[in-house]
Formats: structure tokens, sequence, C-alpha cells
């Protein structure tokens, strides 16, 4: 059933203004999408409306976001009660904390999911009588100056990430416990936050502990804190992991490094809503949603004895596996691109784009590293580029190696364009790039080799 709000989307890119038209007038009575900024003071003039969902940076500003909060001021001038969310693919920590303080009701970082981005307009459309409090509004702008320095949304249209999408939509609602599996790269502290941030605690803090980087000895101080003079150490009070995550979420990350008797302690911790600081005798209340992490198999550790079994029952609730990027291969290239985007924004490389032959290369590749290892590569690239072609040759040899033996099938061996780009390209390798001399070596003139450059996106 569609909601009875007008929503105007303002956006200088006419794929987001298409894609945004097509999945929000399923959802409210009517989506109304401007192109040109100069148009919207005239446009919120003619007719009255519930939110805008406004772009943050346009053709002739592209990163600094300063036309789009000078837009956010003309709309709340224009139409006081406006709800406005601000969507940029380039999310900072002064814009969010920025555009907040000029009335922005909030802030989504593009590309988005469709189903973050409708929770997120749903939340500002949300009557004032039930909207957040006072206090819970300046925890959550805290919440976002300790987060929008580094955003990455959950990026999936395969349906191994639908299904967990879906997962995360439906668990987030609730405060059971959830335990996260996966390899390591394939996401899972992403899943966390995407948890808290959907969830009634998301104005509270999320507060996450490498339990693999804490020494046995620390453990304990670190989660439930200590009292000044408890051990040599301890020259002051120290409020612990748990407290701090009190009304908020609690994510323990790789989680299998826990050692049997901290197992026991955190299994009465959690029974009992209660932790005892290191040399205090009165315990301390607490209340949390609790996530767990870990890329070790914990019901095989149960049977090999070195993980509780009672504790397991506790932390899963519900459990999510995330898939490893092999079996997701539909979303190696909305990754790629996402990356691209992000690293050519770090780093103010405008104009980069991957190759025709690379990113056959890079979609058939196992990406045994995941998410993470992807990331990375595009990132190194990204750093290492001399023209406006991504060169991934500098990844690892037996990276390239084992993505190249990936996309030789039988299929492609005999096909013409397939065996004049890779031998253009191991001409190009032989000859460390020098175009004279691979042309050459090739019988074709400079000019032949350049159209086939231009041709395979070499």
């Amino acid at each position: 059933m569609k909601q009875p709000f007008n929503v105007l989307v303002l956006d200088d890119n006419h794929d987001i203004l298409t894609a945004s038209r097509i999945f929000l007038k399923q959802h409210f009575a009517q989506v109304v999408t401007l192109h040109e900024p100069v148009q919207l003071q005239s446009m919120l003039g003619s007719q009255p409306f519930d939110l805008l969902l406004l772009d943050m940076n346009f053709s002739r500003d592209t990163q600094s976001g300063e036309e789009g909060l000078f837009y956010l001021k003309q709309a709340l001038k224009a139409q006081p009660e406006l709800k406005v969310v601000m969507m940029t693919a380039y999310a900072a920590l002064p814009l969010a904390v920025k555009a907040m303080q000029l009335g922005a009701a909030n802030f989504i970082a593009k590309p988005w999911q469709n189903e973050q981005l409708l929770q997120t307009l749903q939340q500002a459309l949300q009557p004032p009588a039930v909207q957040n409090s006072a206090p819970q509004k300046t925890a959550q702008r805290k919440a976002v100056e300790k987060t929008a320095t580094d955003t990455i949304p959950l990026l999936g249209q395969s349906p191994a990430m639908q299904q967990v999408l879906r997962t995360i939509e439906k668990v987030a609602a609730t405060d059971a416990n959830v335990l996260l599996l996966g390899e390591s790269g394939t996401g899972k502290a992403l899943v966390a936050q995407a948890i808290h941030q959907a969830s009634q605690r998301a104005a509270a803090p999320l507060v996450s502990v490498d339990m693999g980087s804490l020494s046995t000895s620390l453990l304990e101080s670190e989660l439930f804190g200590h009292k000044k003079g408890a051990f040599t150490d301890a020259k002051t009070d120290y409020t612990g992991r748990f407290v701090q995550a009190s009304g908020g979420t609690l994510l323990l990350d790789e989680l299998a490094n826990l050692a049997l008797p901290q197992q026991a302690k955190l299994l009465t911790a959690l029974q009992n809503r209660t932790v005892v600081p290191v040399g205090a005798s009165q315990s301390v209340a607490v209340d949390i949603r609790l996530i767990c992490a870990t890329n070790e198999n914990l019901h095989q550790a149960v049977v090999e004895g070195s993980f509780r079994q009672d504790l397991l029952y506790r932390i899963n609730t519900v459990e999510i596996v995330l898939p490893p990027l092999r079996e997701r291969k539909e979303d190696i290239a909305l990754l790629l691109d996402w990356y691209l985007q992000r690293y050519a924004s770090r780093y103010q490389r405008d104009g980069l784009h991957i190759g025709a032959a690379d990113k056959r290369i890079l979609l058939q590749y196992e990406w045994p590293g995941n998410v993470r290892q992807l990331a990375h590569a595009v990132e190194r690239a990204v750093v290492l580029a001399d023209g406006c072609t991504l060169d991934f040759s500098q990844l690892p040899a037996a990276t390239v190696a084992a993505a190249d033996s990936a996309v030789h099938t039988a299929d492609n061996d005999f096909f013409l364009d397939f065996v004049e780009e890779k031998t253009i390209r191991q001409a190009l390798q032989y000859y460390q790039g020098n175009v004279s001399q691979a042309a050459k070596a090739l019988g074709l003139t400079r000019g032949a080799l350049y159209r086939r450059l231009e041709k395979y996106g070499l």
C-alpha cells in the first residue's frame, strides 16, 4: 500500500533519477524527479512536497558538497516543514554533520540499497510524536560523526546477497542475538553496522571488539572494565565495552579466539545481563544487543571441544552466513564500479576506468580474499594508474595467472578477438608497455595498434 506522501528527487544523474522514480513510486503517492538544481525553487513554489531527496554534488562542483548545502537551505526556506535527506557518492564527516546542523533529516551514501533508501525516507517522514527525542537526535548526530567518514554500503544484486539483506531487515527490528559467519573479507562488520543502523538502537553506539587482538590477561578487563588498583597498570577506573555499548549494540568480532575460561565468563554476563569489573565487588547492569562474528566453524569447534555449546546456543538466535565472492560473481562488476568511484574520489583521480579485457579477467577471478581483496586491488590500481585506464598487472602474478586461466576455456580458445587481445597483451608486457616496439613485433603500425588498444580497453 502506497504511503500518502509527495517525494521530490533532485540529482543531475539521469540514471539515479530513473532508478529512484521506478522504485519509490511503488511506495509513495507521488514521486517527482528534477534534473536541474536551478529549477528547485520554482518547483517547491508550485506545489507542496513532504520530502526532498537531494544530491550533494552537481556537475560543476563534484566533491565539496557546498552546492548541496546551498540547495538544502533554499529548500527549507521555501518549505520549512519539508523533510530533506541528503545523498552523495562522497560520504564524509564534515558534510554529514554540517547537513544535519542545517536541518537535514538524514544522510545516505550512493550507491544505496533500495531497502536502505526506503527505510531512511520512512524514518524521515515519521510524525514528530514518534521521532527521536532531542537527546536521541544528539546521540544520532554523534553516531553519524563517528561513522560517516568511511561509509560503505552493503552491495549485492545476487540472490545470495538479497537473502542476506532480507534477513537483516527482519532481524534488525528485534533485539535478537545474531551470529555472523563467513570467510574473511566477506563483510561481516558491514552487516553488523547495517543491523545496528536499522534497529531501534541506532541512536546509541555500536561498540566493536576484536577478540583476536586482545591477550587473555587483558580481555576480561577490556570487556567488563576494571577498578583503579585492580592490577599493576590499572591507574584509573576503566569502563568496559559492555557498559560502553549499553543501550546500543556490542559486536564481538573473531569470537572463535576466545579461550574456554573467558567463554564461561562471557556466558554468565549474557545470561545475567550484568558485568563485574575487575577489582569490583558490585555488578553493573547492561542493556546491549549482541552481534558476534567469526570466520571459523563454531559448530565444528563445539564438536572438537574448543567452544562451549551453551554459549553457541546463547549467541546464535539468528545465524547469518555471508557468501564468499566466488559464489556471487554477479556482484563483482557492481563492486568494482563502486570501489573505483570511491578511490578515484579519495585520491582525486577523475576519468579512470577499467579496461574491458581486465574487467573480464577480474569478473572470472576467484577472489580468495573476497570483497576486502577486491577493494585493495582497485585502490592499488587507482594509486598506481598512469593514464585513464587502470592497470591490474601490478596484482600478484599468481592472481593474474589464476584469473587468466579462469577465462581461458575451450569455448574461447580459438575466438579471434580473444587470441588477438591476448597476443597484444603479452607483447605489451614483454616490451614493458613500449607501444612502438610492441607494434613492430606484432607487424602493425602504431596507429593500428592504438586502435586495437582502444577496442580491447588496454
